[in-house]
């Protein structure tokens, strides 16, 4: 069975990776996404929203999805004043302790204009005993203009939307990093599997799709819209959580989660038992090593949209150590990134069409 992640997958990663897709505007990076899978596929719909989902045995009646969202975090241009400052909002849970010092690109009709989040000198900023922390309404974004008017000529106008620019690399063989491997690893990883389902071609007798929601970042609004489109009957959501074991993350609070220790299963409320045990089971006969983590009541993931939809889907979450989330260097081990891609592809071959995941039949 062909398993690796090749050459034309990395090309497709690090493109995928490079491009914006920011909450609200993802279009750009769903186009790289079809580009990339619709050869492994029978049909590719988007809905009115961007949510992007590939179909194989499109005709078949019991669906099974697997999901991840394609959306990043970042900011709102929010205000603009006479001298030719941006002062922001967020789009999705951007962190304004990273922001100062950051290059930045703000996206235009007249397309991208680069600039700065600003920030005082040590020399000169006001000591009060204390240092001031950056917070969302103090930092800046400096374009090199000098008034307003610059600004507008330059095509920026409040809702223009600001992204960091930083992209991918490997670090010592050993870590993918970038922004943004929330989650757009994950849709990286279901593509994978719809190229492993191709080149080793398997089939199902359901229906299998594969789906690459928008707006989590901003409450699971893509997936809350697109499992009403769907209806699946199983739902196995990717996506990434904390490797909890870097400085400054109480683990008696958070769990012991470890990147480079294998793909993590979640128990919750919102994962559906046995499907969750259809996954431990896939994965131990497989060999494949993972990690387990409990969420108390919500996974915070798109696991939940789909859980709580159409009368309750059996819904499970796979998720990736990663470390410092929400940030420009976001890492995430290979060896974990390989293994997921195994998990969903050896959970989904496990699957049974018309598969009963009750707990009590009566």
């Amino acid at each position: 069975m062909k398993t690796s992640i090749n050459k034309s997958s990395m090309n497709f990663l690090e493109k995928y990776l490079n491009t914006p897709s920011p909450t609200g505007a993802e279009i750009n990076g769903q186009k790289v996404w079809i580009d990339y899978i619709n050869s492994f596929v029978d049909k590719i719909h988007i809905d009115n929203y961007g949510t992007a989902y590939a179909i194989i045995n499109p005709s078949a009646k019991y669906k099974v999805v697997i999901e991840a969202h394609a959306d990043e975090i970042s900011w709102f241009v929010n205000y603009i004043t006479e001298d030719g400052l941006l002062y922001v909002i967020r789009n999705g849970g951007s962190d304004h302790m990273i922001a100062p010092s950051k290059k930045v690109h703000i996206h235009t009709k007249k397309g991208v204009v680069s600039g700065v989040f600003g920030w005082p000198a040590i020399h000169t900023r006001n000591y009060t005993g204390a240092e001031e922390a950056p917070k969302v309404e103090t930092i800046w974004v400096d374009c090199g203009a000098q008034s307003k008017e610059e600004v507008e000529k330059l095509g920026i106008h409040v809702g223009c939307i600001i992204t960091y620019p930083d992209e991918f690399f490997i670090l010592n063989d050993t870590y993918f990093v970038c922004r943004a491997l929330d989650n757009r690893i994950g849709g990286f990883m279901i593509a994978e599997v719809a190229r492993l389902l191709k080149e080793n071609n398997d089939t199902f007798d359901f229906g299998l799709y594969i789906t690459n929601s928008v707006q989590e970042e901003v409450g699971l609004r893509g997936a809350e819209m697109i499992t009403n489109t769907i209806k699946p009957d199983v739902a196995i959501v990717t996506d990434v959580t904390h490797d909890t074991t870097t400085p400054m993350i109480d683990m008696k609070k958070h769990g012991e989660i470890k990147c480079g220790k294998g793909p993590v299963i979640t128990y919750a409320p919102a994962v559906q038992n046995n499907l969750r045990e259809l996954i431990i089971n896939a994965s131990e006969e497989n060999k494949i090593p993972f990690q387990r983590h409990a969420s108390s009541r919500v996974t915070g993931t798109d696991t939940d949209a789909f859980a709580y939809s159409n009368g309750g889907v059996p819904s499970a979450l796979i998720s990736l150590p990663l470390k410092y989330m929400h940030t420009t260097v976001e890492m995430v081990h290979i060896k974990d990134v390989e293994n997921t891609i195994k998990m969903i592809y050896h959970s989904l071959k496990s699957i049974k069409n018309n598969q009963d995941f009750k707990y009590l039949k009566v």
